[in-house]
């Protein structure tokens, strides 16, 4: 995907015009719901960090992307971020590690940014279809999100989003597949997502279950960079 249809992409979803409206009106629900039992609460500072956030609003977070679009405030690549040290006190970067080239390094320079005591919000796809943002390059595990950040301290851990939505998705995507003109994927999207959307809710049965992670769909972890020692007296 390129910059340019990007920026189509982000127009399409702010117009006013009536054809943007009605799409946008005929659009089904996604076929998945968040875990309700993901936290949400922790503490905002003055300075907060919201990485890929193009196409919203994210009240209390200055709002970086890769491209200028609707929302951003500052537009820059998140392998070298153009803040000082210890500036944020949370950070959110959702659904982002999977579009860049070096995951390890992106956490790295949000964990530089991010204040001693401060909290790291990483939220990842690993059963999920392949899309382009404006490329596509991995899936994670609990394990390996955890694993790019060692020396944090985990806070918490969970699903987003479960088995359900991993299988609706993905049975929308393979139906698109059989059709070669770009309306008649459209049309079959429209109709498949209004009817399956309903079973998304069986994933409320799996959230608390031990096995969810073997096709689980998003994955996320909350991180706390420790708080150097005191000194001495």
């Amino acid at each position: 995907m390129t910059r340019e249809s990007l920026e189509r992409l982000y127009e399409q979803r702010n117009s006013r015009s009536f054809r943007a409206r009605l799409k946008r009106l005929l659009t089904p629900p996604l076929p998945l719901i968040h875990n309700p039992s993901e936290p949400k609460n922790f503490k905002l500072g003055r300075f907060n960090l919201y990485v890929g956030g193009a196409g919203r609003t994210v009240d209390g977070f200055v709002n970086l992307d890769l491209f200028p679009a609707p929302g951003v405030d500052v537009a820059a690549d998140a392998h070298a971020l153009p803040f000082r040290a210890a500036q944020f006190t949370t950070i959110e970067c959702d659904a982002v590690l999977e579009h860049v080239r070096s995951p390890r390094h992106v956490v790295a320079e949000l964990t530089r940014v991010l204040e001693p005591g401060g909290y790291l919000h990483l939220v990842t796809p690993f059963c999920h279809p392949f899309h382009e943002y404006p490329q596509d390059y991995r899936r994670f595990t609990l394990p390996g999100l955890k694993e790019l950040a060692p020396e944090m301290e985990v806070v918490a851990e969970g699903w987003r989003t479960g088995p359900t939505a991993t299988l609706l998705v993905f049975a929308i995507e393979y139906v698109k597949l059989w059709f070669n003109f770009r309306a008649w994927r459209i049309v079959v999207h429209g109709i498949l997502g209004w009817l399956l959307f309903p079973l998304r809710y069986l994933d409320l049965l799996f959230f608390r279950s031990p096995r969810i992670g073997e096709i689980g769909n998003h994955c996320y972890v909350w991180l706390r960079k420790p708080a150097p020692p005191e000194p001495r007296p």
